[in-house]
């Protein structure tokens, strides 16, 4: 009887204040068709015919490089005793996490198109938050070689001098801040209880969410490149006014240049391929109906994809021994796979990096690094 006057009393109720009463209603049980629905765009994630077979061709291809050239990098540092230090250490953290990304986008491929409206909540939370995982993962890692350039180069050594248990306490702690700032919508920061807050581009995302995360990266953006900037200027400076009065040889005397430069090169790719979606995700929260941002979002996120193809073709383009420690190790497995093609790799590698001497060759055979002949 009370359940009965209640139902008739709200249906007595005007159309805007029924909506008002049911609008904060929580919709945890609901697939995510609900909320595209109820989206602000009228072209709402629909990746179809050849756009989407772009997007997937381009992403496939993508994604395998990036699983086989991060790979390379992170056996590489394991490989290479010259690598045995705390910046390629970092540095292999990146390419881990660029290799997550690789597995983000993949996850995300099987989960687009006319397969998002199909979704559980929980499964386009996992979906969403992989990406904000690969994205904090990254961008923590470079603040964290900041600290360690900062530190290396405040005292003019080319290396700092931080334990292998601190190198991996930092690593731990890039991965649990990436990981909670992916699970931060999940954690209660989406709008599955105000409908009215949702964003466009991400459903079930809170614009105010949007907002935060587009702005905070960004300012992050601007903070490293200053700090970047400051770095390389006060190394390019002292190696200048210290380098007619110091000793041993001038590839050593550079090598805290060549550093920087990789690392200035790195943090700029990643400011191009990642701002553009972030500005795309900050007109989505501040609700711009007119910015069109449902027509460019996919390509944004391959542009982005493209940084951590970019970064791996940096490492051994800026850095002639990752260079020639990938090379080898490509030239050794492929002798494997063609045993009767096997006479040595050494040619291929040392000849092609010539300026770097015989002193290379015989580091690189006391390290085991370079292939045997009829091995």
């Amino acid at each position: 009887m009370l359940v009965s006057c209640f139902t008739l009393h709200l249906s007595s109720l005007p159309k805007d204040v029924w909506f008002f009463s049911t609008m904060n209603e929580c919709h945890y049980d609901k697939q995510m068709d609900f909320f595209y629905n109820r989206s602000n765009s009228d072209t709402v994630d629909e990746w179809t015919g050849t756009k989407l077979v772009i997007v997937l061709c381009v992403g496939t291809f993508f994604c395998l490089f990036i699983f086989f050239s991060n790979s390379l990098v992170i056996a590489a540092v394991i490989k290479n005793r010259k690598f045995h230090f705390p910046f390629y250490y970092l540095l292999a953290n990146l390419a881990a996490a660029d290799f997550f990304a690789g597995i983000a986008y993949v996850f995300l491929m099987f989960n687009t198109g006319p397969v998002s409206k199909t979704l559980t909540v929980n499964r386009w939370f996992l979906r969403q938050g992989l990406l904000d995982t690969s994205l904090t993962a990254s961008l923590t890692n470079l603040l964290v070689i900041a600290v360690e350039r900062h530190m290396s180069i405040m005292r003019m050594r080319v290396h700092s001098n931080l334990t292998k248990k601190r190198v991996t306490l930092l690593i731990l702690f890039v991965w649990a801040i990436a990981i909670f700032m992916g699970a931060v919508p999940t954690l209660g920061w989406n709008c599955l209880c105000d409908v009215s807050a949702c964003s466009s581009l991400a459903p079930i995302y809170s614009r105010s969410y949007l907002i935060f995360w587009a702005v905070s990266n960004l300012v992050a953006f601007f903070i490293m490149v200053v700090v970047y900037l400051r770095i390389y200027m006060y190394v390019k400076r002292k190696t200048n006014v210290l380098s007619p009065h110091t000793s041993g040889s001038i590839s050593r005397r550079k090598t805290p240049m060549k550093l920087m430069k990789t690392v200035m090169t790195v943090l700029g790719a990643f400011v191009v391929c990642w701002t553009p979606g972030l500005v795309v995700l900050l007109l989505d929260g501040l609700n711009c109906r007119q910015c069109g941002v449902q027509h460019v979002k996919q390509w944004f996120l391959l542009l982005a994809l493209l940084n951590s193809v970019m970064n791996p073709i940096i490492y051994s383009y800026k850095d002639e021994d990752m260079y020639s420690t990938m090379k080898k190790m490509t030239c050794c497995f492929s002798q494997e796979k063609n045993p009767e093609r096997r006479p040595s790799c050494i040619p291929s590698t040392v000849l092609s990096r010539s300026d770097t001497g015989s002193q290379y060759m015989e580091d690189s055979i006391s390290q085991g690094t370079v292939c045997k002949s009829g091995s």
